[in-house]
């Protein structure tokens, strides 16, 4: 597929369709359940963890950049770009909905980071 047209291309709602689920453990061992979809996949208007991450051979994942936002239908603003995921081996995005509050979020956020280190995300200090 022409690289432009994936990107601005416009797919239905992804909850009526998920491909399937992953728990993504983080640094404190709890487990987040996320909704695995297309790279081009489009949200609708509420707060979530979000991360791109590479299907390795065996099956297993492996992310690539771990986000929360207020808003998973505009994720991309202010964050890691679609090109700079895919150009770092994204094949695929997962999602979670969180409505627990921006706390929550950058709890799960910085717990996964933690853990994974993605390649596109800013490492943490302990």
């Amino acid at each position: 597929m022409n690289l432009i047209k994936h990107l601005f291309s416009r797919h239905a709602n992804p909850d009526r369709a998920p491909s399937s689920t992953y728990n993504w453990p983080g640094q404190s061992g709890k487990e987040y359940p996320f909704t695995i979809y297309p790279l081009d996949a489009t949200f609708r208007p509420l707060p979530g963890v979000y991360l791109y991450a590479k299907q390795l051979s065996d099956g297993d994942w492996s992310p690539i950049y771990i986000a929360q936002t207020r808003d998973l239908h505009q994720r991309l603003e202010g964050h890691v770009t679609l090109q700079d995921a895919i150009t770092n081996g994204a094949t695929h995005l997962h999602a979670h909905y969180c409505n627990a509050g921006q706390g929550a979020r950058c709890s799960q956020e910085q717990d996964l980071i933690h853990r994974w280190q993605p390649v596109c995300n800013d490492v943490f200090q302990s």
